[in-house]
């Protein structure tokens, strides 16, 4: 696999068996665009079908936020059907089949979308000054990405409880006192920790590490699929509502929302 500079996202070799992938739109917080969602699709295939690649890091660049979520600019010019891809849902990312580990490296914000992203990745690792949160509800929609489905899985049901209905970011300390993230690490270095971590999982016996990741997934995600399934019809409800409407009125025009519960 080649160094790929697809614009919004970069693809690089690190050594001989780690992929470094990065987001790379810094200047809109690196929000994910439809073509964004295409790139990191096929930079996943790309990975999946290269047999010298052993292990995957997703990064971001700029420092100050890892992902906004989706753009919505192109949400706003209708272009949000796109940004979730048929097969491999928000980003290209969040639903991807992948029999490889994935690294987060997460300097900076990582909200809604951008905690989606994270917690579809295998580990996570943040620099002190991450954020993570599902504010969703505060807009009248929810964490349809793939948030509510995997967040109980990280941490406990109380604590998932707490960050969806309420909607606060925690800290990067926070983060890893409840277990949703791996590591914590000095502003700036999240990347280099997680490729430090990535060769060290490329050092062990490849079969060995993909077999375990296989039956850890099916131990922990084996309910996935009707998961999405309910996910689905959650989604459809809260879509055709109201208050789906009134969220992102109100936060535009940056006041309170009014909900009608309708």
């Amino acid at each position: 696999m080649d160094i790929v500079n697809k614009g919004p996202l970069l693809v690089r070799r690190h050594g001989d068996h780690v992929a470094v992938v990065t987001l790379n739109r810094p200047e809109v917080h690196n929000a994910i665009s439809a073509v964004m969602s295409e790139a990191l699709e096929r930079a996943v295939e790309d990975i999946e079908a290269d047999s010298t690649i052993r292990v995957a890091v997703l990064s971001a660049a700029g420092g100050r936020s890892f992902c906004a979520g989706a753009d919505l600019s192109e949400v706003a010019a209708g272009k949000g059907a796109l940004i979730a891809r048929p097969r491999t849902g928000f980003a290209g990312f969040v639903r991807a089949e992948r029999t490889k580990p994935w690294i987060a490296a997460v300097d900076g914000a990582a909200l809604g979308g951008g905690t989606e992203i994270s917690l579809a990745c295998d580990m996570i690792v943040a620099g002190d000054g991450a954020r993570f949160g599902l504010p969703e509800v505060r807009r009248g929609i929810f964490a349809g990405a793939g948030g509510v489905i995997r967040l109980s899985r990280s941490v406990s049901r109380p604590i998932a409880m707490e960050m969806l209905t309420v909607g606060a970011p925690v800290t990067a300390a926070r983060a890893a006192e409840i277990c949703l993230i791996n590591r914590v690490v000095p502003a700036g270095t999240a990347l280099d920790e997680a490729i430090a971590m990535a060769d060290q999982i490329a050092d062990n016996a490849p079969i060995a590490v993909r077999e375990s990741i296989r039956l850890l997934r099916l131990a922990a995600d084996g309910d996935e699929p009707r998961l999405w399934e309910e996910n689905a019809c959650s989604r459809d409800v809260i879509v055709a509502s109201e208050d789906a409407r009134e969220g992102p009125r109100a936060f535009m025009e940056k006041r309170k929302p009014v909900w009608s519960g309708r």
